[in-house]
């Protein structure tokens, strides 16, 4: 399959397989479980590592799951050669316990360029869920449009 930019399209395996190239996120353990065009959901289960000092996890993972998601989310239209353009991050609540669930929609894409905005949830134990950060940022694909394989 190909995709809007004429390269190969970036399936859920592929998908999988950058994740798990990513050394950084073998510290946060952040898994993806949706991945369609335009679409892109990563959940963290929270631990003990992603808690700053006064047991809140810290905003550096809620961060990482706003450029990580909607890198994936363009990735979905652009392929796999690209990178962050830029991103903002504004934290709504503090999240403590439970699943962080990162979900990053496409709102434009043309040529080398997609953007995307992203809002992350805390899902407590008890299911109640809170939105703890909203963002909105860029991926910019390589000039080349070349797709490599992940390292393996």
């Amino acid at each position: 399959m190909i995709n809007s930019r004429g390269a190969p399209a970036f399936s859920v395996a592929v998908a999988e397989e950058v994740l798990a190239a990513q050394a950084f996120n073998d510290l946060i353990g952040a898994a993806i479980t949706r991945f369609d065009a335009g679409v892109a959901v990563l959940e963290v289960e929270i631990g003990d590592r992603h808690r700053q000092q006064v047991g809140l996890v810290h905003g550096g993972v809620l961060a990482y799951l706003v450029d990580n998601t909607l890198t994936f989310a363009c990735g979905s239209v652009l392929g796999t050669d690209i990178l962050t353009g830029g991103l903002t991050v504004t934290y709504l609540a503090a999240a403590r316990a439970g699943v962080l669930r990162a979900t990053a929609e496409v709102t434009a894409h043309a040529g080398r360029r997609a953007v995307a905005t992203v809002t992350v949830d805390e899902i407590a134990p008890d299911g109640t869920v809170t939105t703890c950060a909203a963002g909105q940022g860029s991926a910019v694909a390589a000039k080349s449009g070349r797709t490599p394989a992940p390292a393996s």
